[in-house]
């Protein structure tokens, strides 16, 4: 059987663990073949770290794609993440236009957290990007994200599991077939991620044990498990099993080392269950 590759468009920080340094490494362990456009390269991730330095890759894209396209490159998946511009969004529309194929497109609407957008973003930004996710075959939002994309308030912890469906089939009708929302908690000791796959009409949850604490780069964990798990041919439901589970592990770890929760988690030693949950 031919190896799975999948394309990974983010940005990459040389320290702090998230973006490119958690999708190729978690991807690869997967057993995928993993390649990577790097949409800007930073000294740390902008989280908790001042005075990083930050070198914009726009301009780098488009002639990757076209070097790519001489190579009749395919792939079976495309992720996009972090992307910082409108610029890069119109980017990744033509680019999704020209390498999809029979392949899915996954995206993580990378841009806000805790109600607020992250810095840089402007506000119209978030109905760019639910423009991008209606070519997308699945997106992963978390519940600030989603907010933003559909125009509606952020509701904080104060929600229901009506509340969640509904966003769930309203972000579907942006587009994408599968939903996954992030970080869904209705109790104060669990948290995990609801889905809803717009094929079935079924709306599916997983929870876990909640980790006191906020850690840098767990989305990027999360939504890198979950598309490998969804390219080894699980679905969404054991998919974000798996992916919870996976960054549960990592986060604990984490926790129990004590580890400076900027530099990200400790992903990188889950990996030998990450990849038996895979089989």
């Amino acid at each position: 059987m031919a190896q799975k590759r999948a394309v990974t468009i983010q940005d990459i920080s040389c320290f702090g663990k998230c973006s490119l340094t958690v999708a190729l490494p978690i991807i690869s362990a997967a057993g995928i073949e993993t390649c990577a456009i790097p949409t800007a390269v930073l000294s740390t991730h902008t989280g908790g770290f001042t005075g990083y330095t930050y070198r914009d890759l726009t301009d780098d894209i488009t002639p990757i794609a076209a070097h790519w396209k001489t190579l009749d490159l395919k792939f079976d998946a495309i992720y996009t993440g972090y992307l910082g511009s409108f610029e890069q969004l119109r980017l990744m529309g033509e680019f999704f236009d020209a390498f999809k194929g029979d392949g899915m497109v996954m995206i993580d609407p990378v841009m806000a957290d805790n109600g607020i957008l992250y810095g840089g973003f402007s506000a119209d930004f978030p109905a760019g990007m639910a423009k991008l996710c209606g070519k997308a075959d699945l997106i992963v939002p978390n519940l600030t994200e989603a907010a933003l994309m559909l125009g509606e308030q952020f509701v904080g912890d104060t929600y229901d599991s009506a509340y969640v469906e509904s966003l769930l089939k309203k972000l579907s009708g942006l587009g994408p077939k599968q939903v996954v929302l992030t970080g869904i908690s209705f109790a104060p000791d669990k948290i995990g991620a609801a889905c809803y796959d717009a094929n079935t009409g079924k709306i599916d949850y997983y929870f876990n044990e909640r980790v006191p604490g906020y850690f840098h780069g767990t989305g990027d964990v999360f939504a890198s498990a979950l598309l490998s798990a969804v390219i080894r041919g699980k679905t969404l439901p054991a998919a974000i099993k798996i992916a919870t589970d996976f960054t549960l592990e990592s986060i604990k770890r984490t926790a129990a080392a004590k580890t400076e929760p900027r530099n990200g988690v400790n992903f990188e030693q889950s990996l030998p269950n990450f990849i038996k949950s895979l089989d």
